[in-house]
């Protein structure tokens, strides 16, 4: 029989250490610094100064020590230079996804809008009465027999309907996303930081896909005048670079990524800021960052016509409000048969989350 221990609540019993407190902002300076570790304890401290963070028994000096001793630091002996470990990228990545997508529920459908179903490789542990239409391989027969012998006897055993129970499969499809993230110079342009929170939601993006859908893949690269891939343990590190926007290499990057996926369903999030700017023509590039450029543009649209025809739908993450930007953002998305976001930098993290985990289309045009 469960038995239950009931106490008196203390609520100092669950309050977070002085460590826990601090670690939890370090984390999230981190990701403004690009990982720096010097500037974001110089901004701790400043914090500190500001706001008394800690105390005579626990200060900065002790929390350094704490992060040694807990290996969220190396530090070389030689230069003595101080850098986060991969297993403080790690905690960076679970913030992130603690903070975008908080809790996620759990979908008896799948958790992805696609042209193909996805096969049942995940047993559920809960178990239903028989319905007509389930099948054999869906019987429980530990259970089913088990309710056979209590309501017919061991005497005179028989299997009836009713006894059946069923052990439902989720059926979850299998995903390769590739995501691009501009990091043009026009992402930290004007004093809005605009890369910190796309960092924000590629990390927690990719922690997500880790932990949630092993099965599935991520790609993650970044394009301005050029572009290239990145890995996951990069991402704290991102910087914005004194870049154009070219759209075109970024696509042209996504889709030779995708083609060499096995998984039948396939899609890319761009998280952009601006309008291409950009091309790369041989070794030389066509630039042209005044108003629309038809040239660029068309290469664009072509690419998103390409990846409608293979079946990869473009879902474009537009964190900008700048009205004429809306045509072209709509032409493209047309083209593509995708959908658009406007997003503002707080509400980035959300709408990929409903894009990707529930599949929802909700196209701002």
């Amino acid at each position: 029989m469960r038995s239950f221990l009931f106490s008196k609540y203390n609520p100092n019993e669950y309050s977070k250490s002085s460590f826990e407190k601090l670690f939890e902002l370090f984390t999230q300076l981190l990701t403004y610094t690009s990982g720096d570790f010097n500037e974001a304890i110089q901004w701790l401290t400043e914090l500190d100064k500001e706001y008394k963070l800690t105390d005579d028994e626990y200060g900065i000096g002790d929390f350094i020590e704490d992060l040694k001793s807990k290996s969220y630091i190396d530090e070389n002996n030689q230069t003595k230079e101080i850098k986060i470990t991969s297993k403080t990228e790690q905690s960076i990545r679970k913030k992130s996804l603690e903070e975008i997508f908080g809790k996620i529920k759990k979908s008896r459908k799948g958790n992805h809008q696609t042209f193909k179903s996805g096969s049942g490789d995940e047993i559920n542990p809960e178990t239903r009465s028989f319905q007509f239409g389930d099948t054999m391989e869906q019987i429980d027969f530990t259970s089913s027999i088990r309710n056979a012998q209590v309501n017919n006897g061991i005497d005179s055993f028989s299997m009836q309907e009713d006894d059946l129970e069923i052990r439902e499969t989720d059926f979850k499809a299998q995903t390769s996303t590739v995501l691009m993230i501009d990091i043009s110079h026009s992402m930290i342009l004007y004093g809005e930081d605009r890369i910190t929170p796309a960092k924000k939601v590629a990390m927690a993006l990719s922690e997500l896909i880790k932990t949630k859908y092993p099965k599935n893949t991520l790609d993650i690269l970044v394009f301005g005048n050029d572009a290239w891939t990145i890995e996951i343990k990069d991402l704290p590190y991102l910087q914005v670079g004194p870049y154009h926007t070219n759209t075109v290499a970024g696509l042209e990057l996504a889709i030779e990524i995708l083609r060499k996926r096995k998984n039948p369903n396939k899609q890319i999030f761009m998280i952009t800021d601006g309008k291409p700017t950009c091309l790369k023509e041989g070794r030389n590039y066509y630039k042209n960052s005044f108003g629309i450029d038809r040239k660029i543009l068309n290469r664009c649209l072509n690419l998103a016509a390409q990846c409608k025809k293979i079946k990869i739908p473009i879902t474009t993450f537009m964190i900008a409000s700048d009205p004429y930007l809306q045509k072209f953002v709509q032409e493209f998305t047309e083209t593509n048969n995708g959908k658009a976001f406007f997003a503002s930098l707080d509400k980035l993290g959300s709408f990929i989350f409903k894009d990707f985990e529930n599949g929802k289309s909700r196209t701002v045009l």
